[in-house]
């Protein structure tokens, strides 16, 4: 989490010097700003609510050995993407299981790989066919799945298109971990499109929902550079 705050501090100071200068040169800094352990914590919950037959399970258990590799002391986001001897890979799920509940949440994890990797064509393709789940315990997965693509948009100089991925975001999941930060986002997002009125309307938003979010008081020194 730490080295998390530390990215989006680096972004803040890089945004306030010269906001468009920041999404073409450092975007890869606000990429994948959620803490991998919120994941980890819900997919968890999930692989246990979506064991319906054999293939589920099995699904399940390969989706065991990826996360280790993604979510371990020392990540190594391309063995958890393409597994090896000892374990499975994100990709074979997908493969071999791709319609199971678990196949749809590897297809999140592999474009989140792919996007470590710095591959970003395939963590487009990855996220997209991930398919949001009606579930609670879900939100913030589907809040992240859109953000993460918005992000991409942000690789690639689309910025309205980022800002709407990140108010999609907003709406798939109203908590304190998503939120506020694809708030933060569309502010970063209208800054590059120098949208004053429309940053600041994000803006707005955070402070009355977010009032005490790190978020919030970065979104404000954006603004100022305006």
């Amino acid at each position: 989490m730490a080295k998390i705050k530390d990215q989006q501090e680096a972004a803040v100071v890089e945004a306030v010097s010269k906001t468009e200068q920041f999404f073409q040169q450092n975007g890869k800094k606000v990429v994948i700003a959620l803490a991998v352990v919120v994941l980890a914590v819900v997919g968890g919950y999930l692989y246990k609510n979506f064991i319906v037959d054999a293939n589920a399970e099995k699904a399940s258990e390969m989706m065991v050995e990826a996360q280790d590799r993604f979510a371990g002391e020392n990540p190594d986001f391309a063995l958890a993407l393409n597994g090896d001897e000892n374990g499975a890979g994100f990709l074979d799920v997908v493969e071999q299981y791709g319609s199971t509940a678990a196949g749809n949440i590897a297809k999140h994890y592999a474009g989140i790989c792919y996007l470590r990797l710095g591959d970003l064509e395939n963590a487009e393709k990855y996220l997209a066919m991930y398919d949001a789940v009606n579930e609670l315990a879900a939100e913030v997965v589907n809040a992240q799945n859109l953000g993460l693509r918005g992000d991409i948009a942000v690789e690639k100089g689309e910025y309205e298109a980022a800002v709407a991925l990140y108010k999609k975001a907003v709406a798939a999941s109203e908590n304190i971990y998503t939120a506020p930060l694809y708030l933060y986002k569309q502010v970063l997002a209208y800054a590059a499109l120098d949208n004053k009125a429309e940053a600041q309307k994000c803006l707005d938003a955070l402070q009355a929902s977010y009032p005490m979010s790190v978020e919030a008081r970065d979104a404000e020194k954006v603004l100022g550079t305006l």
